[in-house]
C-alpha cells in the first residue's frame, strides 16, 4: 500500500449524547425526539414520538458498545452512561482513531438513523436539523479528521433538500445519509425523489445509503421474523440490495450520471453475484425496463460505492471480481460488533495477499473518491 495513503474508515458511528435532544432539539420537539429514556423501575427504553417503546432483548445501551452484546448478563446491565467516551465526545474519538491507526473517520448516527424516517415530517425534519447541529460542533475541532454525515427527512422531499443545502453550504458537509427502505410507499426510483438526486448532484454531494433495524419503516424480514437475530441477517443486505437494483435498473443512475451514491452496512459479499443477476436480466428482459444505455452494474462501477467490515470475504477476491474499485472499508465502531482496538490490524490481515493499488483503494482511495476529499 501507498504510504502516502490515508486509512479512511468508510462507516464509523457516534452515539447521540443526552445532550442532543436536551439542548439541540427545539423545544417544541424536545419530547418526541427518540432517545433514551428511563422507566418507572428505571430501566433505560427508547422513547419516540413521545411514547415509551415496550421493553425488548435489544439492549440498548449494549448494541452501542464494542462486544456488548456477547455476554447476556453484562448486556443486561449495561446503560448509556456506560458508552465509550469516544462514542459521543470528539477529542476521545481522536485518541480512539490513533490508537487504531485510523486517520479519517466517516461518521453516521446511531439513533438518529430513525430521525429522518419519522412519521411526522415536521418531527422528522427537526430531528434532523438538531442532529446535524450537534455533529457540526462535534466535527469542528478536527475538521480534516472527523466527517459528518447527515440524516435527511426523506419523508418530506422538499424538507429533505432544504436540509440537503443547508448543511452543504453552512456546515460544509459532503454527503446526505437516508435509508434503503420505501418511505410513503415509495421507492428510490420514484419520479417524486427526481429533484433531490438532481439537487445532490448540482451540489457535488454524496448519498449515502445506510441499513437500519431502528424505526417504523416497512422492512425486508421483518414480516416474517420477530426475532433481531434474523431481522439483522436479512434486513441490512437485502434492503440494499432491493436499494441498488432500484437505483441501477429504475433509471437514477442513468438520468444522473454524476451522483454518487455509498451503500453501507450490508457487507460486501453480495455485490459481485447481484450484479451478475441484474446485467443477466436486463440482458433477457431489459424492454421492461427504463431505457437504459448501461448495464446495471456498469452503472454501479461508475457511480456507486459498497462498504463492508474488515474481515469479510469480499475481500479475499476483490482483485479477481473487480470490486475493489467500489470497496471501502468500515469500523461500524463502536457498535457491538466492531472489533476495538485492533481493526486496522484485522484489515491489513485480510488484505495481505491483494496488490498495493487493491489495497489503497480499499483502505483509502475509494473511500476518498466515494466522499468527496480532496
Amino acid at each position: 500500500m501507498n504510504a502516502q495513503s490515508k486509512i479512511i474508515d468508510a462507516d464509523g458511528h457516534i452515539v447521540e449524547p443526552p445532550a442532543l435532544w436536551q439542548e439541540y432539539v427545539e423545544l417544541a420537539f424536545r419530547d418526541r425526539i427518540p432517545q433514551v429514556v428511563k422507566d418507572d423501575e428505571g430501566v433505560e427504553r427508547l422513547k419516540v414520538e413521545g411514547r415509551i417503546l415496550p421493553r425488548s432483548p435489544m439492549m440498548i445501551a449494549a448494541m452501542c458498545i464494542p462486544g456488548g452484546l456477547s455476554q447476556p448478563e453484562r448486556a443486561r446491565q449495561l446503560s448509556w452512561e456506560d458508552l465509550r467516551p469516544g462514542s459521543f465526545e470528539p477529542h476521545a474519538r481522536i485518541k480512539d482513531m490513533d490508537e487504531d491507526g485510523i486517520d479519517v473517520s466517516i461518521l453516521y448516527p446511531s439513533l438518529g438513523l430513525a430521525y429522518g424516517a419519522l412519521r411526522d415530517p415536521e418531527l422528522a425534519a427537526a430531528a434532523c436539523r438538531a442532529y446535524n447541529n450537534w455533529m457540526a460542533d462535534f466535527c469542528r475541532p478536527y475538521p480534516d479528521r472527523l466527517y459528518h454525515m447527515a440524516p435527511v427527512p426523506l419523508v418530506d422531499v422538499e424538507a429533505a433538500i432544504r436540509e440537503m443545502h443547508r448543511v452543504v453550504k453552512e456546515h460544509g458537509v459532503k454527503a446526505i445519509t437516508i435509508r434503503p427502505n420505501p418511505h410513503n410507499d415509495r421507492r428510490l426510483n420514484d419520479p417524486a425523489y427526481d429533484r433531490l438526486w438532481a439537487e445532490a448532484q448540482d451540489l457535488d454531494c454524496t448519498v449515502a445509503i445506510h441499513s437500519a433495524v431502528i424505526g417504523e419503516l416497512p422492512t425486508a424480514g421483518f414480516d416474517r421474523y420477530p426475532d433481531f437475530f434474523q431481522r439483522m441477517i436479512i434486513a441490512h443486505p437485502f434492503e440494499q440490495q432491493m436499494a441498488c437494483m432500484d437505483l441501477c435498473c429504475g433509471g437514477v443512475l442513468e438520468q444522473y450520471p454524476r451522483l454518487r451514491i455509498a451503500i453501507l452496512e450490508s457487507g460486501g459479499g453480495w455485490l459481485a453475484y447481484w450484479l451478475a443477476r441484474l446485467d443477466e436480466f436486463a440482458e433477457k428482459i431489459g424492454h421492461m425496463l427504463p431505457p437504459l444505455r448501461l448495464k446495471p452494474s456498469e452503472y454501479f462501477y461508475r457511480q456507486c460505492f459498497l462498504s463492508c467490515e474488515p474481515d469479510d470475504v469480499a475481500l479475499k477476491t476483490a482483485t479477481a471480481l473487480g470490486t475493489d474499485q467500489v470497496l471501502m472499508w468500515a469500523s461500524d465502531y463502536p457498535h457491538f460488533d466492531c472489533v476495538f482496538p485492533g481493526v486496522v490490524d484485522e484489515l491489513k490481515e485480510h488484505c495481505a495477499d491483494l496488490p498495493d493499488s487493491a489495497q489503497a483503494n480499499i483502505m483509502s482511495d475509494n473511500a476518498a473518491r466515494c466522499y468527496g476529499l480532496h
